[in-house]
């Protein structure tokens, strides 16, 4: 496992109702000790990611900004690269950049896209990660390969951060997470994503064991870079409440499992203060997850557990 590191708790969120509505909600994520808002890229009820990111980055000073994560299907990774080192050129060097394979069905349907094989996204997007790297580089390049071909492009503009931006790339496949740990800053564990909709198998897939197994898959792919990396997972539902017995046992038997397999789920956060506190850091010991990413819904409620642990 990779040495303690410190954790990092960002934020996830999805809308706001106004401009005014958005800079209040990141102001206020930048008063607490959170240290990025993060935007998943889908074409469902939510803000299209590039230029909220953007207004986010310019509502703030020290707040980061990540993508959670940006669908490779969805753009050329040239563009997607130019808007990238735009972002955080102008943010000042404060840009996470989350890339994916591709998984909720329901957006290429509706979109009218491809939608592949999971092998087949995840080598597009291996190929992809290789030229938004070149990108980043900013000298000329070229590129063959199976999906993308790049003839003497120069990357530009340079992002500030150097290398480039740090890379978060995820997933709960092997393929998926041997690719992530083979070349991201960041690497988080989520559910197996093959179903393509959220569903009980689905949720089954991040149970305590089968994130063991997934992790185990990132430090043999990983190396001699396991100890660069940062692990983390996001966390789907969370509540601060007294009786955490009772709100595991209640929904536990729809997504099929035990109210324990809930307790113990990293994508769960359930119980007093304390009790989460000691969850978190029981995960950072069996894991080796420092990077922990919320719903901007219990932001508030999670808030004393952040200004507890953020950079411990």
């Amino acid at each position: 496992m990779p040495g303690h590191r410190a954790f990092r708790f960002d934020v996830q969120e999805h809308r706001a109702h106004s401009a005014k509505h958005w800079r209040d909600k990141v102001r206020a994520l930048e008063s607490m000790a959170y240290s990025a808002v993060y935007l998943p890229d889908h074409f469902g009820d939510q803000l299209g990611a590039i230029a909220a990111l953007m207004a986010a980055a310019d509502a703030t000073t020290k707040l980061r900004i990540g993508s959670l994560v940006f669908d490779n299907d969805y753009r050329h990774p040239v563009v997607l690269a130019k808007e990238a080192a735009t972002l955080d050129l102008l943010s000042d060097g404060r840009l996470d950049l989350g890339l994916g394979a591709g998984w909720m069905v329901s957006d290429y349907e509706q979109a009218g896209i491809p939608f592949d094989s999971p092998g087949t996204r995840i080598e597009r997007l291996a190929e992809a990660v290789t030229i938004v790297k070149k990108f980043f580089a900013g000298a000329e390049f070229s590129f063959q390969g199976k999906y993308y071909s790049i003839t003497r492009l120069e990357g530009a503009p340079l992002p500030v951060q150097k290398p480039h931006p740090p890379l978060l790339l995820g997933g709960g496949g092997r393929k998926m997470l041997r690719l992530a740990a083979r070349e991201a800053d960041i690497v988080h564990v989520n559910y197996n994503l093959r179903e393509g909709r959220v569903n009980p198998k689905l949720v089954q897939t991040g149970v305590a064991a089968a994130t063991e197994e997934k992790v185990g898959w990132i430090r043999e792919a990983a190396g001699d870079r396991l100890d660069s990396i940062e692990l983390g997972f996001t966390v789907f539902f969370a509540s601060v409440t007294s009786d955490r017995e009772s709100i595991a046992s209640a929904i536990a038997p729809s997504m099929g499992l035990e109210a324990r397999d809930v307790l113990e789920m990293p994508h769960f956060l359930l119980g007093t203060i304390e009790q989460i506190e000691d969850d978190l850091k029981a995960r950072r010991e069996r894991f080796g997850f420092s990077h922990v990413i919320v719903p901007g819904e219990v932001a508030d409620q999670l808030a004393p557990i952040v200004e507890r642990l953020a950079g411990k």
